[in-house]
């Protein structure tokens, strides 16, 4: 390389003036479209990291995180980092590319202002994350929408799937509820229904209306 540096270096050299400032010209443009090449290239990749993410994700959610101090968002961080959740923050640019890339374009109108997305392992942490940090913040921060199950879910529908039992919470109780009386058996299987039923009619309301 130094050589063919070298090389380059003596041709210049023996060039008349406007030749060398012709030279200089085009080599700066080179150089230029090398940057751009390079740029479009990394945010190719960046985009392609969060298309896997949504991929592997069994649920995700937009947060307006804006009115957060720093000490906030390092708590908000870890809870959500406890709930087994990936918490980034991302430009909409980006994100919004991805889920094109994927052919949903429900997301279009939220990817604006300060974003960050949570991308959770089960269905409803990152929704249950992200709405407790809504009250325990006062609303400095704001839910914007949310992705499970291949739909797009609004703000309700984030709050709806926030209040429905995580898998564990199920199987608990249900193995609770087989100990008990058949007639709490019913009335614990009533109750988590209905929780399903809210957050599926958010979903498909969602559907119609879109």
């Amino acid at each position: 390389m130094q050589k063919e540096r070298k090389t380059i270096l003596c041709f210049c050299a023996l060039l008349p003036p406007w030749q060398k400032g012709v030279f200089n010209f085009f080599g700066q443009i080179l150089k230029e479209v090398n940057i751009l090449s390079a740029s479009i290239e990394s945010k190719k990749q960046i985009v392609d990291g969060i298309i896997e993410k949504i991929k592997n994700a069994k649920s995700i959610v937009l947060v307006d995180y804006k009115g957060l101090t720093v000490a906030q968002d390092t708590e908000f961080r870890t809870e959500f980092r406890k709930a087994n959740c990936e918490y980034k923050v991302l430009k909409n640019t980006m994100v919004r590319r991805a889920f094109n890339e994927l052919g949903v374009t429900s997301f279009d109108n939220d990817l604006n202002g300060t974003t960050a997305v949570a991308f959770g392992q089960d269905e409803t942490a990152a929704a249950k994350v992200a709405v407790e940090a809504c009250k325990k913040y006062n609303d400095i921060i704001s839910v914007k929408s949310g992705y499970v199950d291949g739909s797009y879910i609004d703000k309700a529908g984030v709050v709806a799937l926030s209040n429905m039992p995580s898998k564990e919470e199920l199987i608990a109780k249900m193995l609770g509820s087989m100990q008990a009386p058949i007639s709490n058996f019913v009335g614990a299987l009533s109750g988590i229904t209905r929780q399903l039923v809210i957050a599926l009619n958010a979903v498909s309301e969602k559907k119609a209306q879109g």
